[in-house]
């Protein structure tokens, strides 16, 4: 599902507008944006579960190339 058929749904589903819904839904990826970059859980039950994670670099290889990457 796309963000604009979330909209949509969600302008169906409740008494308001497009307008209205579109508002809806950026505010709440909007909030859990701001969780994630405060270094916070964001857990959503029934849903699933945000986090950001630090992990070490690897070494790939660029495809074209062959040559080694970091």
């Amino acid at each position: 599902m796309k963000k604009s058929e979330l909209i949509e749904r969600v302008s169906q589903t409740f008494p308001c507008s497009h307008m209205q819904a579109e508002q809806v839904v950026n505010t709440v990826f909007k909030t859990i944006e701001d969780a994630l970059k405060e270094g916070n859980r964001v857990e959503l039950r029934g849903f699933g579960t945000f986090e950001v994670r630090a992990y070490e670099s690897y070494l790939g290889r660029n495809p074209k190339t062959g040559e080694s990457v970091k």
